[in-house]
């Protein structure tokens, strides 16, 4: 994509005047689908909270990390990416697949641009399935119904929810999706979660005036919580070690990964 420029195909009319959460976090990873707006507005957040892109990396690389497990150490052929943002590197079907060529993903999202990304270039391997939705993650009755057409929900599913509950203000709302979307798949599927934080004792404390930036300027508004609202996504759920943890921290690949202000966690269903 040329930056400035619209895309001439998608389902609905993209607003490139407006920095969109999708290709702000695209060009904080360092990728090339973004526009002037999403580059200025990222320039400016990144201003006010320097650790944001090392939280877009860090979040990107335990999706890496915790994909690649469920796949090798728990047997999961079955993926659920809600949110998925972006195709960029290392994407969910990627990693899953070359580990397991018959593992099914299904990615949604309901982003024009992102749509157009995902249909032209999330294409998987002969052996499995890789599928998309265009459903918003507000809507988990949809999501599950569209789901159960590409994977079998009578089997472990993995159901990653990466940076998207927090574009639910409401988290009565955003507990309920999450519950509604594990209620549906099976004992033995798990929960991928990240969520960025405020709180002062992982570097969070910076978020405040960013978000409130970002509220005003960008779309979709985005909300942070504390390591105990957090901790309520989990609620019946089993956490794997080491729990709640800064993203970077969950079974990092080096024993001295820095905190990062976004928690990531991965819970199994009993």
């Amino acid at each position: 994509m040329t930056e400035g420029q619209p895309e001439t195909a998608g389902p609905a009319k993209l607003n490139t005047s407006v920095a969109h959460n999708a290709r702000v976090w695209n060009y904080w990873i360092g990728g090339k689908d973004h526009y002037e707006v999403d580059q200025r507005v990222g320039e400016h957040v990144a201003g006010m909270f320097p650790v944001i892109r090392a939280v877009a990396r860090a979040d990107r690389e335990f999706l890496a990390r915790a994909v690649a497990f469920l796949a090798r150490e728990r047997g999961i052929r079955q993926f659920l990416d809600v949110g998925t943002g972006l195709p960029t590197a290392q994407n969910t079907h990627e990693i899953a697949q070359r580990i397991a060529p018959e593992s099914r993903i299904v990615y949604v999202d309901n982003d024009p641009i992102v749509l157009v990304h995902a249909r032209s270039l999330l294409t998987g391997s002969p052996e499995g399935v890789t599928d998309y939705i265009d459903a918003d993650v507000r809507d988990p009755d949809l999501i599950v119904q569209r789901a159960g057409e590409a994977l079998d929900l009578g089997r472990p599913v993995a159901v990653l929810l990466l940076g998207i509950l927090n574009f639910v203000p409401d988290t009565g709302e955003a507990r309920d999706v999450v519950r509604r979307l594990m209620a549906a798949v099976p004992s033995g599927s798990h929960l991928v979660l990240t969520h960025p934080t405020y709180d002062a004792d992982v570097g969070g404390e910076g978020n405040i005036a960013a978000m409130e930036f970002w509220n005003a300027n960008a779309t979709p508004p985005i909300t942070a919580r504390s390591r105990e609202e957090i901790a309520g996504f989990l609620d019946g759920l089993d956490p794997l070690e080491p729990g709640l943890v800064p993203c970077s921290q969950w079974r990092p690949e080096s024993a001295t990964a820095a905190a990062v202000p976004q928690y990531g966690a991965v819970a199994v269903k009993r």
